[in-house]
């Protein structure tokens, strides 16, 4: 079997084989974001609307005050934006650019 076949699983026998070209990169890195900027408005979409459910789950846990679980959150939800945009959208941008 070759090595290329084996990163896949096996499925790229069938296939046609397909290069790492900017293209498959820069698509990769789109979908990337769309999932991540997803997973990002889901996590703030459930903060805003579920927000005494998640603090009563979390309070049984962590024995910390609400303004503090707030601002754990604001900093994750910030951080994570932060890793997206320097991580997957701005690479995509700049292939966007040259290619």
């Amino acid at each position: 079997m070759r090595k290329s076949a084996l990163f896949a699983g096996g499925l790229s026998q069938n296939r046609k084989e397909e290069g790492m070209t900017l293209v498959t990169i820069r698509s990769m890195l789109a979908w990337c974001t769309v999932i991540n900027m997803g997973l990002l408005i889901g996590w703030f979409l459930l903060f805003f609307f579920a927000h005494d459910w998640i603090y009563r789950i979390h309070s049984k846990w962590y024995h910390i005050p609400q303004d503090r679980f707030d601002a754990i959150h604001y900093a994750g939800i910030a951080f994570f934006k932060i890793l997206v945009l320097a991580f997957n959208l701005v690479p995509y941008l700049a292939l966007r650019i040259v290619v």
